[in-house]
């Protein structure tokens, strides 16, 4: 389908997108989700089917002007598309209605609004999940979209001028530019007003969106947020960033009464002991302490485990971190391998 979309340099424009619903009995109303990918991606249908197996209606939409023709990284352009991606970083000095992440934003929303209005959606348990860019701009779309129940970035965050992979790209566009575009898109400008639940996934090596900026971002919402980071997680589209199986888990618990995942209540350090304390009503399996002793960049550092005990009585898991460890955090770890993630802490 098409969606009739933000005008763009005087023309209207059409944003290709998939849409999917499960079969059932006529009346019956479903969750649903808005899906965003990421760089080199586009609409993907696959996707949309993961999520109409799971009993969600779903849509996923080309925030580039493309359609899903051609091949990955290069995807056909249609003649009534906006604005290229990615980032709009050469748009800068255009009005801020003719950049990227203004259309790509907006992409969302016009698919959010058209998604609810769908008659076997239940308009009341919609949400958002993106990966990379699309983690990017499901940060913006949490900040200014309110109708949204849940939102789960992966990879993306903010704070994209103190470290990212786009470092170089600012100092290229030259500090009055980069300030700009960072004043105007980067997530940590939204980021403050979102409201809903936030499951933010990512992996302790990402190349793009490094965990000293993640933290930052995490911090920032009102709402509630649980974490899942995973050692040296793969960054990309198909299973390492659709289909971790934290989100659909998240989504059911929010949208179908599902059993809870863990979560983490408190988290502290006395001395080299570091502990957290964790919700009885949704124990997990084990735990363990993530850890380095590396500095640097964080892309960069090498990152192991140990288990840690726990301690049923008094819901409290702890364990020695070890020496000569610069950052650590504590997994808690499901029977069926859900990971849920404590913050990291850097010792000085």
């Amino acid at each position: 389908m098409f969606l009739a979309g933000e005008a763009y340099q005087g023309k209207s424009t059409r944003v290709f997108a998939w849409y999917g619903a499960p079969s059932g009995a006529p009346g019956q109303k479903y969750p649903a989700m808005v899906l965003v990918h990421g760089g080199g991606g586009t609409a993907f249908a696959e996707w949309v089917r993961l999520w109409v197996s799971r009993g969600y209606c779903a849509i996923a939409m080309d925030t580039c002007g493309c359609v899903p023709r051609g091949e990955y990284g290069n995807w056909e352009r249609h003649p009534d598309g906006g604005p290229a991606g990615w980032g709009g970083f050469d748009q800068i000095d255009a009005p801020v209605k003719e950049q990227w992440t203004y259309h790509a934003v907006a992409d969302i929303l016009l698919a959010h609004s058209l998604l609810r209005s769908f008659p076997e959606v239940d308009a009341e348990r919609t949400g958002i999940t993106g990966i990379s860019w699309g983690g990017y701009l499901t940060c913006i779309a949490a900040g200014v979209d309110s109708r949204f129940k849940l939102a789960v970035p992966v990879y993306g965050c903010g704070f994209l001028g103190n470290n990212s992979a786009w470092l170089d790209t600012f100092k290229e566009m030259g500090a009055d530019k980069a300030s700009v575009w960072l004043s105007q898109w980067d997530p940590s400008r939204y980021l403050p007003r979102a409201v809903m639940p936030m499951l933010w996934v990512t992996g302790t090596n990402d190349f793009a969106y490094p965990m000293d900026s993640l933290q930052k971002s995490y911090r920032l919402p009102q709402g509630p947020r649980t974490l899942c980071v995973r050692i040296r997680m793969p960054h990309g589209h198909g299973g390492a960033g659709e289909n971790p199986e934290e989100i659909h888990a998240f989504a059911n618990t929010l949208f179908n009464a599902a059993p809870p995942i863990p979560s983490i209540i408190k988290q502290g350090q006395e001395g080299q002991t570091a502990w957290v304390l964790f919700d009885p009503k949704n124990p997990p399996n084990r735990a363990e302490i993530i850890y380095t002793r590396d500095i640097g960049k964080w892309q960069d550092r090498l990152w192991e485990s140990i288990p840690v005990c726990t301690e049923a009585e008094t819901h409290r898991i702890s364990g020695i971190v070890p020496e000569g460890t610069t950052v650590f955090y504590i997994n808690l770890v499901t029977e069926k391998g859900l990971v849920v993630s404590s913050e990291h802490v850097e010792i000085q």
